[in-house]
């Protein structure tokens, strides 16, 4: 069974940059639909950004577009959503999931649809403070 593990989080100035990282237990990730999702206390988890790793095509929550990007990096088991322009909502638990969908609907609406059955690593905090 694939696993997951979320790294970069930490304590950043409002307007700073960080870059998270997810990491698959394997040489690659199971499926070529990945995303990002945040979550904050009492609220569910919501999508972030999602990218289709063969044609390499990403779509973003409105929140983030023109700040965050998602991308996966050289190695084939690693993603990355680099985070600019921090802002205190912004501050929340980020996690990577794997998607069993087609490229198609390697959309937020769908991964969202799925996410009951996604497998997720143990998250990692950011927090945007003046």
């Amino acid at each position: 069974q694939e696993q997951l593990r979320e790294t970069g989080g930490q304590s950043v100035e409002i307007g700073g940059s960080l870059r998270l990282s997810c990491v698959a237990s394997g040489d690659k990730f199971s499926r070529n639909c990945l995303a990002w999702f945040r979550q904050v206390p009492g609220k569910e988890r919501e999508g972030v950004a999602t990218i289709e790793i063969v044609v390499r095509a990403t779509v973003y929550a409105d929140f983030v577009t023109g700040r965050f990007i998602i991308s996966q990096g050289n190695a084939k088991n690693t993603l990355y959503l680099q985070m600019n322009s921090l802002k205190p909502e912004d501050s929340d638990m980020c996690y990577c999931t794997v998607l069993p969908t087609t490229a198609r609907f390697c959309t937020l609406a769908a991964v969202t649809s799925l996410r009951d059955f996604a497998s997720w690593g143990q998250g990692t905090q950011v927090t945007v403070s003046s």
